[in-house]
């Protein structure tokens, strides 16, 4: 089965790094579907029953996004909300996610040595996302390690060869993901 990637970018077409990455994804339509939810859902009304039968249809589950003070995008927070509910993601009869792996795919715009205990800002990007570790525990996920594009705000990290090279470096993250037992 296919591993699913769900975009959240409020403005891709203005995105480098999240838009070269999903023109990664797209060379491999037999190993990803990509799903741009500002794209599927502009009124920001989500069909909950037809996203979550397709997270059912596929192996993986990938979130992908640019860091939102700290966060994810607005669109992401209200799609998990309204997507894992009681009976479906948890609960005594909620299993769908039990065992299924979720990955996250975060743009920074920070440098990575910003994101530590000696850094700017006093934590690393795992810590700082933990929240999404936890919920996928509690849903019983298999929750794996982030994939990570630091320095996005700076022009210097968005020359083509970093970006090409992040680009088959996720491809590559997708690959193990969907290949790990």
């Amino acid at each position: 089965m296919k591993t699913l990637v769900v975009v959240s970018h409020p403005n891709i077409e203005e995105s480098i790094v999240n838009k070269r990455w999903i023109e990664e994804l797209k060379k491999y339509p037999e190993l990803f579907t990509v799903h741009e939810i500002y794209k599927a859902y502009p009124t920001k009304i989500i069909d909950v029953a037809k996203e979550q039968a397709l997270i059912e249809a596929h192996q993986c589950l990938v979130l992908q996004f640019p860091l939102y003070w700290f966060n994810c995008t607005h669109l992401l927070k209200k799609w998990l909300d309204d997507l894992f509910t009681y009976g479906w993601a948890y609960g005594s009869t909620g299993n769908k996610l039990v065992n299924k792996k979720v990955g996250l795919a975060v743009s920074a715009g920070i440098k990575c040595e910003d994101f530590s205990k000696e850094g700017r800002y006093l934590y690393t990007l795992e810590e700082i996302l933990r929240p999404f570790e936890i919920t996928m525990n509690y849903v019983k996920a298999a929750y794996q390690n982030l994939f990570v594009f630091y320095g996005a705000e700076y022009p210097e990290n968005l020359v083509p060869a970093s970006l090409n090279k992040s680009a088959i470096d996720y491809i590559h993250y997708l690959t193990k993901l969907s290949t790990l037992n």
